[in-house]
């Protein structure tokens, strides 16, 4: 372990106290959350990512080292180990350095080079390669008929087969294909069909591999999955096998060099460069995974964050064609206080219908926002809608909500919890509704991959992707806090140390007892113990206690030293007098000193003094707000050189897809982002983000937009 925590901190730069005390809070049962939040002195103030990136780091190394162990083993098991085949095994600092060297010891199915074992033919392999007489002289005398030898030729063959399999499974040699492919290879593909479709730019492709993009590796591998191209790696193959020949071929007896020049050559086209082309293409989608999810992962991050639309009463409309635009109408704590079907798009088109249930409704409940689903027939409700907002007397804004994934909430077991009366369109209409009312508390009702702000996502290991987006759900829920007396049992399983069970727990002893009066009585809650009452108890808010700072992130085990800080500051309600804590706090000269009369750390003294500068606040506060609109563009409206403002949708590898008011979303190219360069485009822009673009071209027919951050 203390070798791993040296690597740690060598790759990470970080200290050895940092990662000693990162590793014994995480092997305590500590949450990440709470090791980022509340833990700072003993880390070093490292973020979440930080963490969980060096989480993810110990779990490879940690089993590494257990396959070091079990190829040890195996290969001791067979008296196979030599004292320098252990070293270079405990030498490897990788999975396939350790995988290569176990390769020629590796128990495997039959092959050709095991059957021509089977025969006898093993030490004519070994003659023929340390060039011990003339290979076919040698070849006669193992000619067996019991052993289907039947000649010298196929006993040649035979030793040419174990030849082949010993020059595929050397180490030295993979290696250094390997690495040559990997730092001077290139990846190709061809069209396998005329309809090309989106791959058009692979139809004859060809790229370094040392300098590939992402989204391209994964767009191949699409493409080659959908039987659309064929892809494979080239390079200068006969170099490859010139090495070869140097390392195998030892001797001057011509046969010998015969028999061993074609043993390579077969062993380098039928098992060494297949096996490394898969390797590497394997290594190149895992790296470009790792970057799409982080970029998923930062989307994700981005749309959870985005700022609540509070105090509106909201219609939320789910567009649809046949069978009609869901209504649901809801207020400002989200409880559903009306329900319609309306029916303004064709086939129907009973637009006077709609508008007359629709008016009714607004002004029934006293709505003023009307969110509108970007799903199919959003363009002809947002059309239908404007129309209806010019005739009313009140004014009436509405705004797009992304629907993506509403629909898998609405057919979720949570859903039918929730709304067993409503069929699943109603569903999906209030999850609109509500989005918009509070992204996060209702975004987490949804599994993170079927959001949709990312690139490829279906085409990525599913376990790794869901991991590092459960994380991101996770850091993001406890960065906000959440109130613990309004909050519903999936908002609450996201909470650091808080099972789904007791998420439900909490939820159904708040339904029978009340409200909560303060945070100490989250403990009476069935299964909720002294150590999740420590991770999530900073994370929760309760509002209405009389503990101020039960409606802080100020963690219960600070509240002493935080009522010390208090009076040292002549404060007393800080509810009261935050504006007053303000301007005393700015007195406070040496917070070295002051921490160490409160008998706390200077980082979570520093922590405290913010929590208490805006007691209560919402983070999401300083996030851009929707953009409220009240009248509709057509893409047949705009104009070349047209600025606009708009919200960015999604963000990719090559640019980001901004919402400018009509029904398609815009594409900003990374090159038109920033006059300076830039690696990828959240290095601008992140999702929620509002922009003023300007538009570059825009054809209705193809329905494809492109914008351009540049303005001058």
């Amino acid at each position: 372990m203390a070798n791993i925590q040296q690597k740690l901190a060598a790759e990470f730069q970080l200290k050895d106290w940092q990662v000693e005390n990162t590793l014994k809070l995480i092997e305590e049962g500590n949450t990440i959350p709470f090791i980022a939040r509340y833990r700072k002195e003993l880390t070093g103030a490292l973020s979440d990512d930080v963490l969980r990136d060096l989480h993810q780091r110990l779990t490879y190394l940690q089993g590494l080292e257990e396959r070091k162990e079990q190829v040890l083993g195996l290969i001791e098991e067979q008296g196979k180990l030599t004292a320098e085949l252990k070293a270079a095994i405990l030498q490897a600092e990788t999975l396939v350095e350790v995988e290569d060297l176990y390769l020629p010891y590796k128990q495997k199915r039959r092959t050709r080079a095991t059957v021509a074992k089977e025969k006898g033919l093993e030490p004519l392999a070994q003659a023929i390669l340390a060039g011990q007489g003339n290979a076919a002289s040698m070849a006669e005398s193992y000619i067996n008929e019991e052993l289907e030898v039947k000649t010298a030729a196929e006993a040649l063959q035979g030793a040419g087969d174990i030849m082949a399999e010993l020059v595929s499974e050397d180490s030295n040699g993979r290696k250094y294909i390997r690495n040559y492919f990997t730092r001077f290879g290139k990846i190709v593909s061809k069209a396998k069909t005329e309809e090309l479709d989106v791959y058009e730019n692979y139809a004859d492709y060809s790229e370094y591999l040392s300098g590939i993009a992402g989204h391209r590796v994964l767009a191949l591998n699409r493409g080659e999955k959908e039987k659309i191209l064929t892809v494979k790696v080239d390079g200068e193959h006969e170099q490859m096998i010139k090495y070869l020949a140097k390392l195998w071929i030892q001797t001057e007896e011509p046969s010998c060099v015969n028999e061993i020049q074609a043993a390579i050559e077969d062993s380098y086209k039928r098992l060494l460069f297949p096996s490394i082309e898969r390797e590497i293409r394997s290594a190149f989608t895992e790296k470009a995974e790792e970057g799409a999810i982080k970029v998923f992962a930062r989307n994700l991050e981005q749309l959870l964050m985005q700022a609540p639309i509070a105090g509106h009463v909201v219609v939320a409309l789910d567009p649809a064609f046949r069978t009609g635009v869901k209504t649901a109408v809801i207020d400002e704590y989200g409880k559903v206080l009306d329900t319609a079907v309306i029916y303004p798009t064709p086939p129907q088109s009973k637009v006077k219908e709609a508008k007359v249930t629709l008016t009714k409704l607004i002004q029934k409940h006293g709505a003023d926002l009307i969110a509108i689903g970007n799903g199919t027939a959003s363009r002809e409700t947002e059309s239908f809608v404007v129309e209806l907002i010019s005739e009313l007397p009140n004014k009436m804004q509405y705004v797009i909500v992304n629907e993506a994934g509403a629909s898998v909430y609405s057919a979720s077991k949570l859903g039918s919890e929730e709304f067993p009366d409503y069929d699943v369109a109603l569903r999906s209409a209030v999850s609109i509704g509500r989005r918009l009312q509070d992204p996060l508390a209702e975004l987490v009702k949804i599994e993170p991959k079927a959001i949709g702000v990312g690139q490829y996502q279906h085409d990525m290991n599913q376990k790794t992707l869901g991991e590092a987006l459960f994380g991101v759900v996770e850091d993001t829920v406890n960065k906000v806090g959440v109130n613990v007396n309004t909050a519903s049992a999936p908002l609450l399983s996201y909470i650091s140390g808080i099972s789904g069970k007791v998420a439900k727990n909490i939820v159904a002893y708040r339904e029978e007892n009340g409200k909560y009066q303060n945070r100490k009585e989250l403990l009476k809650v069935s299964g909720l113990g002294n150590k999740s009452f420590e991770q999530a108890a900073g994370f929760l808010r309760v509002p209405d206690s009389a503990e101020a700072l039960d409606n802080t992130g100020v963690h219960p085990e600070s509240y002493q030293a935080t009522h010390r800080l208090l009076e040292h500051l002549q404060i007393g309600d800080i509810r009261k007098e935050f504006e007053t804590f303000r301007e005393k706090r700015k007195k406070i000269k040496d917070i070295k000193s002051l921490a160490e009369e409160l008998g706390i750390g200077i980082m979570t003294l520093e922590d405290i003094i913010k929590e208490l500068e805006k007691p209560g606040r919402d983070p999401r506060e300083d996030m851009p707000a929707p953009i409220l609109r009240q009248d509709v563009l057509e893409i047949s409206d705009l104009k070349e050189g047209m600025i606009l403002k708009g919200t960015v949708r999604n963000v990719i590898d090559f640019g980001a897809f901004v919402d400018i008011g009509v029904h398609q979303d815009g594409l900003v190219h990374i090159s038109q982002m920033s006059k300076k360069f830039i690696k990828h485009p959240l290095e601008v822009v992140a999702v929620n983000d509002v922009v003023e673009v300007k538009v570059l071209s825009a054809d209705p027919k193809s329905k494809r937009i492109s914008l351009s951050m540049l303005l001058d």
